[in-house]
């Protein structure tokens, strides 16, 4: 199967189309949704769907891009610079864990792993513009700590400083929720799990500053 470059053509009616087919992906999933669904459920003909989309494929992996985004936009509205350290991580592992335990995040995770080889792009693009760009965006929250004085200025490499926060957040939760189903996780568990994290990371690379701030 040939790999898919080209880019979807935006429009007047391209929000209105993603959003059937986002609602259409998750409730049949990628091998069950049709192009007669999508086109339905979005109140337009097959015509104008083909005319922003000439493939299911790059329909998509459009929705899943964009849905990574508008998550992500959300959670850096929130994280203000004016925050504390601890303030801020505590947020945005609320945000990465409770994006990766949503349908979407699970679906999609478990979608990019199996089509890895049939659908090489999207598995890439998950991880360049979702995880990898989730991972800048905390290593330049942990520069701005750093010149603030609550973050360690010997850690070394922040981008991998930010990974492992990533994954010191979503420790037990994610592969809880891969096998047993997000219904397994509760929002105290959540909180305790990101807690736990965040104490963690302080005390490994925060300053005396950060930790006073507790």
């Amino acid at each position: 199967m040939t790999e898919i470059t080209e880019a979807a053509q935006r429009g007047r009616k391209f929000t209105q189309v993603l959003e059937g087919a986002m609602r259409v992906f998750m409730k049949h999933g990628f091998e069950g949704a049709s192009v007669d669904m999508i086109a339905s459920e979005a109140g337009v003909s097959k015509a104008t769907l083909y005319s922003y989309f000439p493939d299911k494929r790059v329909m998509f992996k459009e929705v899943v891009l964009r849905e990574i985004d508008r998550d992500r936009s959300t959670a850096v509205n929130e994280i203000v610079a004016e925050l504390p350290m601890r303030d801020a991580l505590f947020l945005a592992g609320y945000h990465i864990v409770w994006h990766m335990l949503s349908d979407f995040g699970i679906r999609t995770f478990r979608l990019c792993l199996a089509e890895a080889e049939r659908f090489p792009s999207l598995a890439e693009d998950y991880y360049s513009k979702g995880l990898t760009k989730t991972h800048e965006i905390i290593a330049n929250y942990l520069d701005l700590y750093q010149q603030r004085g609550e973050m360690r200025s010997d850690i070394g490499d922040l981008s991998f400083i930010a990974d492992t926060f990533f994954r010191l957040a979503t420790t037990r939760i994610h592969e809880r929720a891969l096998f047993l189903g997000p219904n397994a996780i509760d929002d105290e568990m959540v909180e305790r799990s990101i807690r736990q994290a965040v104490d963690i990371f302080v005390a490994a690379f925060g300053t005396e500053r950060a930790s006073k701030a507790a």
